[in-house]
């Protein structure tokens, strides 16, 4: 029997990559959460173990990875300096003895060593930690949720990525391939870059969105200026936006653009396809529907 710890397993990755280990019988569930209570809700029904677990609280390291063997995270948007956010948990990692740390990285991180992605993915890789770095493209699910309010509101994609083209992929094949390697030895120590079937400009979103949803879906192509000051202006911390208009720089230098093979390789069929993921959260985007 392998434990593995899901740190945020209730979300856009999480909660999938949970559901699929669920149907493993070689597998004990635990989950790392912030708070146990409110994560009762979501994972009611399911076979997990729940842990509370802080990235910046250090006292709940050691509770949360007891007899754990291998360890599954994201770095949440918030937490912008790996060196203090998240190098000590890396850090208890190494002291449990983790088999194996699957760390969901970005797209072409190799190339953008300052994105703190990168700093996470060199910082295991000193520690001589066993590891899976999943590098996917933009979040599908990224435009209902951190779009969700333009596009609800004013029907508008307000994005600052041009022209640039764009890989999408949807969490939920994310959660796949990282049970997939959670629960296969070869895949210790690679780097999987995955993207969706196709690149797409965010005209081309707006497009698709408007076919699928019945409703016009415009693409007003804010500056980077102006998307960080909009979004500061609405509460999001400074940091997370920061890293959030690196991302879009990156996007707009043509560095999102990457289809690759690797994700219907290692799960065996096609990656949802981006109308699929606009038929599937329409009651997102229309609320009033």
């Amino acid at each position: 029997m392998t434990n593995i710890l899901v740190i945020g397993a209730t979300g856009n990755i999480g909660l999938p990559l949970i559901q699929a280990l669920t149907k493993r019988a070689d597998v004990q569930l635990f989950a790392a959460v912030h708070s146990p209570a409110h994560a009762r809700a979501t994972l009611r029904d399911l076979p997990v173990q729940l842990r509370k677990f802080d990235f910046l609280d250090a006292a709940t390291f050691d509770p949360a990875l007891a007899a754990i063997d291998k360890v599954f995270f994201v770095r949440p948007p918030q937490l912008a300096k790996p060196k203090t956010d998240m190098y000590p948990f890396l850090d208890a990692l190494v002291r449990h003895g983790i088999k194996q740390a699957v760390f969901v990285s970005l797209l072409g991180v190799e190339h953008n060593p300052m994105t703190p992605h990168h700093k996470i993915e060199k910082r295991i890789e000193a520690l001589g930690l066993p590891y899976t770095f999943i590098r996917p493209s933009f979040f599908m699910q990224n435009l209902n949720t951190t779009h969700r309010h333009d596009i609800v509101a004013h029907h508008d994609l307000f994005v600052p990525a041009g022209r640039a083209r764009t890989s999408f992929i949807d969490t939920r094949d994310i959660g796949a391939v990282a049970a997939t390697v959670l629960c296969d030895p070869q895949y210790i120590g690679q780097k999987l870059a995955i993207t969706g079937d196709q690149a797409l400009t965010y005209a081309e979103v707006a497009k698709t969105m408007t076919a699928v949803l019945g409703v016009p879906i415009t693409y007003s192509r804010p500056s980077l200026l102006r998307f960080r000051h909009t979004m500061i202006a609405r509460g999001l911390p400074k940091n997370y936006v920061n890293v959030m208009v690196m991302l879009y720089l990156i996007t707009q230098m043509g560095n999102a653009k990457e289809v690759t093979t690797t994700l219907p390789k290692v799960l065996g069929r096609p990656a949802i396809t981006f109308s699929q993921y606009v038929h599937d959260y329409r009651r997102d985007f229309l609320p009033e529907k």
